[in-house]
């Protein structure tokens, strides 16, 4: 079998002659030899295995092959096997090649498939090799590259060009598609979905589904609280971002979230939640199954916030106190169902408990679970609002307890202080002057104190009381009636004066301004001030202005004119009788107050004007007629001060149009604008005041009160049709025309 294969291999290769015997005749090849079967074929596999680059490291000598970039390489071919008689081999040839001639010597074994290059006839041109540095491989002539695919040796797949003889950087594998989203690990994902809203990611998780399961995934909703789109949010979705996030919200606010009503029954909605830390269910109409279901899911509560609930009862009271020991803060305003009973069960269970919010509760007579708060000593904020069930008797166990030791100077009982930073006291009716004396000398670290329309307070409770809280910061005291300015000379000299930030005094009809003239000059940091109906002056307007003008440092800017104040006091003066338009203009007039000045700096001459003075000190030019002498050079500066903060002012409604367009153009920085509305408001009430007097020339004042009127009506126009942040040329005289006005008919 081997014999018979064998020939046409010999045939195929028979010697071919050397260089130096070029008149030898090159015997004929054959243009297509047959394919190999079976085991030749299988062999002829082998050899081409053999001459990879995988067998370097096996010892045996690599194949020199041709290194080209064309398509004919044969680099895959072993031309290093046995030996042969009678065969030439082409490796061989090609390996002497590196020689002055060709060999003839018979290198190819007979099993090996051969290759059909033609014979080397005498005008055959030789490469010399010997100048490659080292290389090993060349590629094949032009003439000898197969162009299609038919015309490979059968028995030889088709492989890459020169693979083997490459270098390994040419080889690199060609990179994939890079996509910079889909390669992000998952963490920065989530990481750059926290930067935004949960609107925008309810919006993005329509893109696709990998985008619905990332846009809902518990990670990103660790916080849900939906105060700010809880109107544009459909009940769909909120029930699907709950269910989804579950175990990993820790504060869930559905403040508001009336769209949930027939959906609290939905499957795993009120179980899905088992994590939370803050929950608010405020204004929700929910049924008692669902509040229960999630107080039962929750026993890590911190923060709850059941206000306004009707259907929350003393039940989920009981729940919380079984359930919820770490309970910190606890909102049960406007509860028509919880009492004091449920209160109490929340108090023993909770020993952490600091802020109580139970406004419009009953049964705060109770001094059993007021004896309980004060020996726990816990709370921080109390918020009693509208309970008429509270007496003096129980406020003074909450205050002082009882059975306690009593100071003989003083009076009071000998207690430790409160811990109470906020009490709101707000139309508790059912208590009196009696039941606030028990807190003098108990809440030394009070920050808010609100009293307002408890009956029967009187100033030597107050002035008892107030020089012992020195953290005092809001004060309210409306509708106290029986408050003189006493109290407000007291708080002026109280230690807590620097710290006040917040004043009502608003229907306290006996104060004025020698109580809120002292107050204004000490309390220099207070932001809010609510004097309604009260017989406060123009002076009290004045020295607030006074006030701001040494507490708040003016804005200098050099070049600009472009500023935007805040606001830094709000004062209520509505129906005061005493506060006339002159103390409103001083108002406006601090409030547009700009000053200009003008800075000049002497710079040095340009160097021509240094050789001209060069040129006149030369004593060889001293004949020249003179030139006259170069005038300095001067840089003008200006600088612009302007008012840091702003008074917000509330006054009579006639005057209050005009206050408020001239705070909107103060705000967005239109001080020229501004200060035109105010003067032309003054011009218009100075005319309406003289058309008021009688006597002489009185049609004469009429007639300027009518002009200064439509003017006025003018610049308020002006100033509603201007956009926002616009210059000063806006209003009047800055670019809008006056609407025509005629006299009309005198008769009609």
């Amino acid at each position: 079998m081997a014999n018979i294969i064998a020939e046409p291999v010999l045939e195929a290769h028979t010697p071919i002659g050397s260089p130096q015997s070029p008149t030898s005749n090159p015997p004929p090849f054959y243009e297509q030899p047959p394919r190999l079967k079976g085991r030749q074929r299988l062999l002829a596999g082998l050899q081409r295995v053999s001459s990879s680059q995988s067998v370097q490291r096996l010892g045996g000598s690599r194949t020199r092959a041709y290194s080209a970039n064309g398509k004919g390489s044969i680099s895959c071919i072993s031309l290093q096997s046995a030996h042969s008689l009678n065969t030439p081999s082409l490796g061989s040839a090609l390996t002497n090649e590196l020689s002055v001639g060709y060999s003839t010597a018979p290198t190819s074994a007979a099993t090996t498939p051969g290759i059909q290059v033609p014979m080397f006839d005498e005008s055959a041109r030789l490469r010399y090799l010997s100048k490659l540095n080292g290389k090993t491989s060349a590629g094949i002539p032009t003439e000898l590259r197969q162009t299609t695919k038919t015309g490979l040796t059968p028995g030889i797949a088709e492989v890459d060009e020169d693979y083997f003889s490459r270098s390994k950087s040419q080889i690199a594998q060609r990179s994939r598609d890079f996509n910079f989203w889909r390669d992000l690990p998952s963490e920065l994902k989530m990481e750059v979905l926290t930067y935004l809203k949960p609107r925008e990611i309810v919006r993005l998780s329509a893109v696709s589904k990998s985008w619905h399961r990332m846009c809902f995934d518990g990670q990103l909703w660790a916080i849900l609280d939906t105060a700010d789109f809880y109107q544009d949010i459909p009940a769909d979705a909120l029930v699907k971002i709950i269910t989804s996030a579950g175990p990993f919200v820790r504060d869930l606010n559905l403040r508001g979230c009336v769209q949930l009503t027939e959906r609290w029954h939905t499957r795993g909605l009120s179980d899905a939640c088992t994590n939370l830390e803050n929950f608010s269910l405020q204004g929700c109409h929910i049924d008692r199954t669902s509040i229960h279901n999630f107080l039962y899911a929750n026993s890590r509560l911190v923060h709850i916030n059941l206000s306004g609930l009707a259907l929350a009862t003393n039940s989920a009271l009981k729940i919380i106190a079984a359930n919820c020991s770490q309970l910190e803060h606890l909102d049960i305003t406007w509860c028509n169902h919880v009492d004091t009973r449920g209160i109490k069960r929340v108090v023993e269970a909770c020993p952490k408990l600091k802020d109580l919010r139970a406004g419009e509760v009953r049964g705060w007579d109770d001094t059993e679970l007021m004896l309980m708060l004060f020996t726990r000593n816990t709370l921080e904020r109390l918020v009693l609002m509208n309970c008429d069930s509270l007496t003096d008797e129980s406020l003074a166990v909450l205050m002082e307890g009882r059975d306690n030791e009593v100071d003989y100077l003083t009076g009071r009982a000998i207690v430790p202080p409160r811990k109470l930073k906020h009490l709101d006291l707000t139309r508790c009716r059912g208590i009196s002057d009696n039941g606030l004396k028990t807190m003098v000398g108990n809440i030394p670290e009070i920050e808010g104190l609100q009293l307002s329309k408890v009956q029967g307070v009187l100033d030597s409770t107050l002035t008892d009381l107030l020089p012992t809280t020195p953290m005092l910061t809001h004060l309210d005291l409306e509708e106290l009636g029986d408050l003189s300015n006493a109290v407000l000379q007291c708080l002026a000299n109280c230690p807590c004066a620097p710290r006040l930030r917040h004043l009502s005094i608003s229907y306290c009809e006996n104060m004025g301004d020698s109580g809120m003239l002292p107050l204004l000059k000490t309390c220099t940091n207070v932001r809010s001030l609510e004097m309604d109906n009260t017989r406060i002056s123009d002076l009290v307007l004045t020295e607030a202005a006074a006030m701001m003008r040494q507490r708040a440092p003016r804005t200098i800017l050099q070049g600009k004119t472009d500023f935007k104040p805040a606001t830094g006091l709000r004062l209520f003066a509505f129906d005061c009788q005493n506060v006339t338009w002159t103390g409103v203009r001083e108002i406006l007039s601090r409030n547009a107050e700009v000053f200009v000045t003008t800075h000049t700096t002497n710079l040095p001459p340009l160097d021509k004007h240094k050789d001209r003075t060069a040129t006149a000190t030369n004593p060889s030019t001293e004949n020249l007629p003179s030139r006259p002498d170069t005038p300095s050079r001067i840089h003008i500066t200006r600088s612009s001060s302007f008012p840091s903060e702003i008074i917000q002012l509330k006054c009579f409604w006639n005057f209050q149009p005009t206050v408020e367009e001239h705070t909107k153009r103060v705000l967005r920085g239109d001080f020229t604008s501004a200060r035109r509305l105010e003067r032309k408001w003054a011009e218009f009430m100075i005319a309406q005041e003289e058309a008021g007097a009688a006597g002489a020339g009185s049609r004469r004042r009429r007639r300027r009160a009518r002009e200064a009127q439509m003017m006025h009506a003018d610049e308020a126009e002006a100033g509603q049709g201007s956009v926002a942040g616009a210059g000063a040329g806006a209003g009047v005289g800055g670019g809008r025309r006056r609407r025509a006005r005629s006299g009309g008919c005198a008769v009609m």
